[in-house]
């Protein structure tokens, strides 16, 4: 099934806008700047955060300039904090291509960054809503909060399910968080609907974490990361993380404390992989999954009327659970 197809169709007009908005970010006239912005520009994703945005704005109402702006707002803001990640982990690759910190170098990135980071003051201040500024600027300080929770976690010897869905809720679900209540707010949607509407994109971004980490115990030239990744980066993801406290085995928890020091080798990540696999990790990760995605069809049939909008949605959370890359 083409879900894409099914969760633009009725925005399909305000994406190719939002899409000439978010563009026109990427122009500047100073030569390295303006080449790394293409760079960086040339490698975007689905945009599926924008297309949350859009699609619960029509929801409660009418998709507007502030509507566009904010969307543009948040993409960048994920682009920048995307940019920023990749030297904070030593990434190199994202979406399948060499991370900007390594077709440039560190300094370019964090810079590049950084105005990336300003472009998205200027857009969210055409909004000239101050709780939909207000918001994005919180947003900035969880996902930096989160992005240093993941760090310290990572020194931590325990290793704990609670821990990894506080970092994954300010990392990644609190993007998609702001997405769904800036969206809603945007289209002067009550406080009621808005926290609805802030709870279905948390539920929807922890669904997409929990995919995303299932994806680096499998080979795939799709993927935007290879195997083992996560390991060889210093996290503990949640199939391995059940796994291990599931499970008595000495030798593979010595190998889990090799990963958060930083000291373990392939050969032993594919060994973790293995016993993940083997002890259910993969198949706990994925109930996880359908519990998030119970909730999030639960609000779409309680809080979507338009026909179009909620075929759009649940094609949305049917995308994020049968995605493949």
């Amino acid at each position: 099934m083409d879900y894409l197809s099914i969760i633009r169709q009725p925005i399909e007009d305000d994406l190719n806008n939002f899409t000439k908005l978010f563009n026109s970010s990427f122009s500047h006239t100073d030569a390295l700047l303006s080449e790394v912005l293409a760079y960086v520009q040339k490698r975007g994703g689905k945009h599926m955060r924008p297309m949350l945005l859009l699609l619960m704005a029509k929801n409660y109402g009418k998709i507007t300039d502030v509507t566009q702006y904010s969307a543009v707002s948040l993409e960048l803001l994920h682009t920048s904090s995307l940019i920023h990640d990749d030297v904070v982990d030593e990434s190199n690759e994202r979406r399948g291509q060499p991370s900007v910190n390594v077709s440039y170098n560190n300094k370019v990135a964090v810079l590049v960054g950084d105005y990336i980071l300003s472009t998205v003051l200027l857009n969210v201040s055409f909004t000239n809503n101050q709780r939909i500024i207000g918001y994005l600027a919180e947003l900035g300080q969880v996902l930096s909060a989160g992005e240093l929770l993941q760090l310290s976690n990572i020194k931590n010897q325990e290793i704990r399910e609670d821990v990894y869905y506080e970092v994954i809720r300010k990392k990644t679900a609190a993007l998609f968080e702001a997405c769904a209540a800036i969206g809603a707010l945007s289209a002067n949607a009550s406080d009621d609907e808005v926290a609805k509407a802030k709870e279905f994109g948390l539920n929807l971004g922890m669904m997409f974490q929990i995919r995303d980490d299932i994806f680096d115990y499998f080979d795939s030239k799709e993927i935007g990361k290879p195997t083992g990744n996560d390991m060889a980066e210093g996290k503990l993801t949640l199939p391995v993380i059940y796994a291990l406290n599931n499970t008595n085995f000495e030798a593979m928890l010595t190998l889990a404390k090799k990963v958060k020091a930083g000291t373990i080798n392939t050969d032993e990540i594919a060994v973790l992989v293995e016993f993940t696999k083997q002890n259910g990790g993969i198949d706990y990760a994925e109930q996880q999954m359908a519990k998030f995605s119970k909730l999030c069809m639960d609000y779409i049939q309680d809080n979507v009327k338009e026909k179009a909008v909620k075929e759009a949605l649940t094609a949305y959370v049917d995308y994020v659970v049968q995605r493949n890359y």
